[in-house]
């Protein structure tokens, strides 16, 4: 029975493998620190965080998420090491919250390696803090307990770690933060909440008022989103929080249930959708469209995220029964192994065979839930994708051959596919809001991909820049006229050939930028424009408060084989553009190896980690929102003798032909 504890309570421990899990509203920065008998931290190699994940008998998370798996052996632990902390921190410089007081209250669960949960808590009463101590392992005379700690920090992780006597805290306490941002830019980005009124909740594409109505301020968004407010049902090996509602069902409940139950916001229910009637006992048909929405395209979006978060927590419920079984297999071997019975005759041999037997069965159990639940995933993405808008379908989709040019903006864009290594027939939409919160690069690197090892530099840069065409053609598909920019820079000339079908369709603002000052011409206009709109924002001005020729449409800079051509002037500059441009409509998309900028040092460190990293081929270097899993990207790269791109981009530059006049 699991114990729910309050601050300062305790409890027994059955195991001593334990996992620790924490769910939160928001990303959050799990650590562990090994605390010896004076209840200080030895040093700096005692402390498991994001930039050092693995110490012995405790493995922390890699990345900031909002839920967190930590792994804790209490027998691997260092002898001198009598308390296992378990911290949480706000990321600092990301945009989120600053303080808990802003937050859901954390949960942490400390479960059995089956997930059986042996005690829970809730971390209530917490303002201004941003760092706190959640739980603690402890050993008391030769038993091992739980604490529920619950003390928080206002200054932060640096005023924690120098409470627990870890020498050049700040230092430390910097390190882990700089680990956390690093890895931002492999962070698929969960939708963010609907608004009480059931408003779409993205930001206004123009934030200018019309002529002498006030303006309100675009404020930046986190660079993580929040939790989507459309998770589907808790799979078995997830620990509910206080705000999930009912407990997730045992691997024994049955398939993933296809009417969703929280894949919901806070619209009114739509038409019940026409579906076969379904046997008793079975899982429904999937539906096109069964999520809750204002629309069929807001239905469809919540249902691909609904479809995404299945997939990743089935996956994570099936390798942690896996990994249960063969740990427990390995107990069951050494405890056989350290009997000395066992060696006579033909005991130990029964025995080792019973462990792999019992440990073979748990694991086709896992597998065969895994396989039932991903046969649903692919019926139910077998019938999504038919039903998906051009701005949600693969270019090789029917839709695109159907297309028009929108006269609203839709609310998301298909970056590409995403896969697990358990189905990789099974691909999901990557689906990210508009407008752009974030600036996007397309790395032409090759040492960072494994599938880019096998191809020719040349060739790998041309890949990068056709997908970045791809992705400009598709942003200007899905906006209205003169909705959207395009301005290309391209120092060198070296992307002619890849940018002609931008070029000879007429859709860009001027022909590419090329040389020094071409560089600087371009990217003084962007930011001027940044600078007025600011300036207007935050002054309540309107539209015609600006410069009768200033372009107040989004604007999408790409920028191709940087750092060719740019100066220091240059570099500033369009690290502004990264960091500010988004909330006032411009946006940054990259072609680049960072390698090629390495003379700069780190000073483009804040640069590469504000963008969304996506690459040419597939690459297995992005991760979901709940359990970290690392996904396979796939790009959304035209096929092979397909004219659909050209005849897109020719009706978008007819359309915008026909809106000048």
């Amino acid at each position: 029975m699991t114990a729910e504890l309050v601050r300062g309570q305790n409890h027994p421990l059955p195991e001593t493998r334990l996992e620790v899990r924490v769910s939160s509203g928001v990303p959050l920065v799990a650590a562990a620190s090994l605390v010896d008998a004076d209840g200080t931290v030895a040093g700096p190699e005692r402390l498991a965080h994001p930039g050092a994940p693995c110490l012995p008998g405790v493995e922390v998370s890699r990345q900031a998420a909002a839920e967190h798996r930590l792994a804790v052996d209490l027998d691997a632990l260092p002898a001198d090491a009598h308390r296992v902390a378990v911290l949480l921190a706000l990321p600092v410089g990301t945009g989120g919250p600053g303080r808990f007081g802003l937050v859901a209250a954390p949960f942490v669960a400390v479960t059995a390696l089956d997930g059986a949960e042996v005690v829970t808590f809730t971390l209530t009463g917490l303002d201004q803090e941003s760092a706190v101590v959640a739980v603690e392992l402890y050993r008391r005379q030769g038993a091992w307990k739980v604490r529920a700690v619950g003390q928080g920090y206002a200054g932060g992780l640096r005023a924690l770690l120098q409470d627990q006597g870890v020498e050049r805290a700040a230092d430390v306490a910097a390190a882990v933060h700089d680990a956390v941002a690093s890895g931002l830019d492999r962070t698929v980005e969960a939708p963010p909440p609907r608004t009480p009124e059931g408003d779409r909740a993205r930001r206004d594409t123009a934030p200018l008022a019309p002529a002498g109505a006030p303006a309100t301020p675009a404020q930046p968004p986190s660079p993580h989103g929040s939790q989507p407010p459309h998770a589907s049902a808790t799979p078995p090996h997830a620990s509910p929080t206080p705000q999930a509602g009912p407990m997730g069902a045992p691997a024994s409940a049955g398939p993933v249930d296809y009417t969703h139950p929280r894949r919901q916001t806070t619209a009114p229910p739509p038409p019940p959708p026409t579906a076969p009637a379904a046997t008793p006992g079975a899982p429904a048909a999937p539906v096109a469209g069964d999520a809750t929405g204002w629309s069929m395209e807001e239905r469809l979006y919540n249902q691909v995220w609904g479809m995404f978060e299945d997939l990743a927590r089935a996956v994570a419920a099936y390798r942690s029964a896996v990994d249960f079984a063969e740990s427990r297999m390995d107990q069951e071997l050494d405890h056989a192994l350290s009997d000395p019975r066992s060696r006579i005759g033909g005991t130990g041999d029964a025995a080792r065979a019973a462990a792999r037997a019992r440990c073979e069965e748990l694991t086709d159990r896992a597998k065969a839930a895994l396989d039932r639940d991903l046969a649903q995933l692919a019926a139910e993405s077998a019938v999504v994708e038919p039903a998906l808008p051009p701005a949600f379908a693969r270019w090789e989709d029917p839709s695109w051959h159907a297309y028009r040019v929108p006269m609203e903006v839709p609310m998301a864009l298909r970056l590409g596919d995403l896969h697990l290594p358990e189905r990789p027939e099974l691909r999901v939409p990557m689906l990210v809001r508009l407008p752009l919160e974030r600036g996007l690069w397309v790395d032409s690197g090759r040492r960072t991909s494994r599938e880019a090892l096998f191809l020719d530099e040349g060739r790998l840069r041309r890949l990068a820049l056709d997908t970045a065409v791809a992705h400009a053609a598709r942003l200007l598909a899905v906006h209205p006229p003169g909705d959207f920019t395009v301005h290309v820079i391209d120092p060198a000339g070296a992307g002619a050939a890849g940018f002609a079908p931008l070029t000879a369709a007429g859709v860009l603002a001027e022909p590419p930028a090329a040389g020094p000052g071409g560089v600087a011409t371009v990217l003084a206009r962007l930011t001027q424009r940044v600078d007025l709109v600011q300036m207007a924002v935050r002054g309540g001005a309107g539209a015609d408060a600006l410069p009768p020729d200033l372009d107040t449409a989004q604007q999408l800079l790409i920028v191709n084989d940087f750092p060719h051509g740019f100066d220091d002037r240059a570099v500033t500059q369009l690290r502004y553009l990264a960091d500010e441009g988004p909330a006032v409509g411009v946006h940054l998309l990259m072609v680049a190896d960072r390698e090629d900028a390495d003379a700069y040092g780190p000073v483009l460190d804040p640069l590469w980690r504000s963008l969304l990293r996506l690459t040419p081929v597939p690459d297995d270097h992005l991760a979901d929102p709940w359990v970290g899993h690392a996904w396979t990207y796939g790009p959304p790269l035209v096929p092979g003798g397909s004219e659909v791109l050209h005849q897109v981009l020719a009706q978008v530059a007819a359309a915008r032909r026909a809106w000048r006049r």
